[in-house]
């Protein structure tokens, strides 16, 4: 992705706050810190844990990242709970 493509979606991004679609097709943003649950055992975290997500980003490899504890942590280790 060249410069000015991850400069358009940074531009629509926030580390704040995550754009999800409910269950019942609704929009919503949730705001940080959001709770999400492991899904995956990941480094120190084992299945079923709950942790806080404190920012969003934007991986240079385009993946969704939490940060969970001042580490960062793809999205797909974790389900959000609502």
């Amino acid at each position: 992705m060249d410069v000015n493509a991850y400069g358009f979606l940074l531009k629509y991004s926030s580390p704040f706050s995550i754009l999800v679609v409910t269950k019942e097709d609704k929009l919503i943003e949730l705001k940080c810190p959001f709770k999400v649950e492991v899904i995956k055992n990941v480094k120190n975290m084992m299945i079923s844990q709950t942790k806080e997500v404190s920012q969003v980003k934007l991986a240079t490899n385009n993946k969704l990242v939490y940060i969970i504890e001042e580490k960062p942590y793809y999205y797909y280790y974790f389900t959000i709970l609502l």
